[in-house]
């Protein structure tokens, strides 16, 4: 087994359920270790580095002061996450490249009694950590059910190749280790032009139409090239994706029925593990009639759970002009 000091972010337990199901079936059928960070906290994800830089980068800098005392036998730091995965990275070069801006970090680390020394730590996106360090030869030789006949779009979003400070990718637009594990899972990859195109993030809140104008984007790329299954690395890609996909089509009517789902099902899935192991079924997309075309039984989609009411009570909140989802005409 090889060890790897694992930070797994907020979206894990949450909207990203089948992505850390599907990884702990998997990872030890590759050797993969992954020691969690001890109390680590969220993020930030993308918003707060843009609001207060010290606070922000000391809020990610806890978690690499965590990693970095837990650090024994390995100083790899693994991100499921393609937010995670950025923001742990920019936080430990920035606090290289910006002395101050470390200093300052620190200084507001210390009053929780931990330092972070920038550099001590490697940080790596999961799908990174698979293709060099597990490698395709033992992924291969893992796979008893190869995906021959399924049509996937590999889509990485924006997040995980740039800006790519340790030069850990083939291209920062056209990058090609997701293609090339999805092939050696059998399946028959797409060129998907679109790969790295980003998915919107938090616009869904602040800014629906321009939400849903990037995910028909994407999804109508995908199903264009006759896709049966849409394969991300990123949480709140495949969020945005599956969870906003109905809205979308509301907006433009249209009538995608995209799945998509989170690389390490794939895996689990040619390696022979059962699709309710993998937290199929968790997708709002069914992945059913995709994962059909291979024989493989999935099962449906819960149904949505519904909205909770909200409460009169409370702080109001603040309200975007023009944030309503209006369709068009």
């Amino acid at each position: 087994m090889t060890k790897y000091i694992y930070y797994p972010g907020c979206s894990m337990d949450s909207s990203a359920r089948a992505y850390a199901a599907s990884l702990e079936q998997v990872a030890p059928m590759m050797d993969l270790e992954l020691d969690e960070v001890q109390d680590w906290n969220c993020c930030g994800a993308t918003e707060y580095v843009g609001i207060s830089l010290t606070p922000a980068y000391s809020l990610i800098g806890r978690n690499l002061a965590l990693a970095q005392k837990q650090a024994n036998t390995t100083k790899t730091v693994v991100a499921p996450c393609s937010a995670c995965y950025l923001n742990l990275a920019k936080a430990d070069y920035f606090m290289r490249e910006r002395p101050s801006l470390g200093d300052n970090v620190n200084l507001a680390l210390a009053a929780g009694g931990l330092h972070y020394d920038p550099g001590v730590l490697a940080i790596r996106h999961l799908l990174d950590v698979i293709i060099n360090d597990v490698g395709l030869d033992k992924v291969k030789e893992k796979v008893v059910r190869p995906l021959k006949g399924l049509r996937v779009a590999p889509y990485l979003g924006c997040m995980v190749p740039r800006p790519d400070y340790e030069k850990r990718w083939s291209d920062h637009e056209h990058p090609n280790e997701l293609d090339r594990l999805l092939k050696a899972l059998g399946a028959e990859v797409i060129d998907f032009p679109l790969k790295t195109h980003c998915c919107g993030g938090h616009m869904t809140q602040i800014g629906p139409s321009t939400a849903f104008e990037l995910i028909r984007r994407l999804i109508s790329s995908a199903d264009q090239y006759k896709t049966d299954i849409m394969v991300t690395v990123c949480p709140m890609c495949q969020m945005n994706l599956d969870a906003y996909q109905n809205e979308t089509n509301r907006y433009f009517h249209t009538n995608y029925k995209m799945p998509v789902v989170f690389f390490t099902q794939l895996i689990g899935l040619a390696f022979g593990i059962e699709a309710d192991k993998l937290g199929f079924g968790l997708e709002l997309v069914s992945a059913q009639a995709a994962l059909a075309k291979v024989g493989i039984e999935a099962p449906a989609p819960a149904e949505e759970t519904p909205k909770a009411k909200k409460k009169k009570t409370g702080l109001p909140m603040p309200q975007m002009p023009g944030s309503g989802s209006e369709e068009v005409s």
